[in-house]
């Protein structure tokens, strides 16, 4: 009788500590998207020094499938360095060592123009 009452009470904990989480991640990114909306557009110069790309893979119903992010690393003439998240078409445009102008909004990158 014990272990039948513990295991729900251990089911219900799990949901909550699941549930809790999925809601601080929507928090999170729409507190970030509002922070990115209210933060002024700056062009500045800027140098590519890295780039980097994360790939997961999923599993589901005997079917995998996969996923990549893009990240570049821009310093800024202060030195700077800011990491932001790119498209894999730009990511496949700049390489380290390129120069020009960043244009970006809080953590969103727009553009990159070489010079």
């Amino acid at each position: 009788m014990f272990f039948a009452g513990g295991f729900e009470i251990m089911f219900s904990l799990m949901f909550v500590l699941v549930f809790g989480m999925i809601l601080v991640t929507i928090f999170r990114g729409i507190s970030q998207w509002n922070k990115n909306n209210h933060s002024p557009r700056l062009t500045v110069d800027a140098t590519v020094v890295s780039k980097r790309q994360n790939t997961s893979h999923h599993h589901h119903n005997n079917h995998m499938s996969h996923s990549t992010t893009y990240y570049v690393t821009f310093q800024v003439e202060s030195g700077d360095r800011m990491e932001l998240h790119v498209s894999g078409m730009e990511y496949g445009m700049l390489a380290e060592g390129d120069y020009g102008k960043l244009t970006f909004q809080g953590t969103r990158y727009l553009e990159f123009v070489r010079m």
